[in-house]
């Protein structure tokens, strides 16, 4: 809740299948209102994914054979995914894996491919404008 009040954002490092025998949408909610902008897993859960796309919270995916403990990551470090924006303006033209780099306490910084699974053009959108509800709320208003 401090982090919240602080709108500090926070990702979440996860294994696999992320969001398994959750309660689907409001595993996705809870991390949103919390201040959640991003998990990176092992794997997910496929309807979890798409819920996290839904609430504006971007899911990656390690490459295969990486997770926490084999890059040494933390959950301490401060994230940075500086490609994402232009990645999803050109609709990943380009391919979906991104670099994102990771600066620890000690300012060590660890550098680490991950597979952005945004998997349909829609949910580019609703990504793009911070989830379903401000989605709609935009079309409603014409301005999406």
């Amino acid at each position: 809740m401090k982090y919240a009040e602080r709108k500090t954002p926070l990702v979440i490092l996860a294994g696999k299948e992320y969001g398994s025998g959750s309660s689907r949408d409001w595993a996705a909610k809870g991390p949103k209102l919390l201040g959640v902008r991003a998990v990176i897993a092992e794997s997910f859960e496929r309807i979890h994914r798409s819920n996290l796309v839904g609430m504006g919270i971007l899911p990656l995916q390690f490459e295969a054979g990486q997770n926490v403990e084999s890059l040494g990551l933390t959950g301490e470090e401060v994230y940075d995914i500086p490609e994402l924006r232009a990645m999803l303006d050109r609709k990943f033209a380009n391919g979906r894996k991104l670099t994102v780099k990771a600066k620890g306490a000690d300012s060590n910084a660890k550098e680490f491919s991950a597979m952005v699974r945004i998997d349909t053009p829609q949910e580019i959108l609703y990504y793009q404008h911070g989830g379903i509800l401000l989605y709609v709320l935009r079309q409603l208003a014409g301005k999406a």
